[in-house]
């Protein structure tokens, strides 16, 4: 596998990463906060979807960069 490949492979995981332990922390802390479950998930859902979304995004405008 070419280098920029395996470069691009692991931003992605790393974004994924990323998103997952922004969304833990929010539904921790919205159910610290006295959210129900649901809410706290919702809460959870939002902020893995556009951190992963920003991160993403990023990723494919630094792609298109150095291409």
């Amino acid at each position: 596998m070419p280098v920029r490949t395996l470069t691009l492979i692991a931003a992605v995981l790393t974004a994924s990463l990323l998103a997952l332990l922004a969304a833990i922390s929010a539904g921790i802390l919205a159910r610290w906060d006295g959210a129900s479950l649901p809410g706290a998930l919702l809460h959870a859902g939002t902020v893995f979807g556009a951190t992963l979304t920003l991160l993403c995004s990023l990723i494919a405008l630094g792609v298109a960069t150095l291409t």
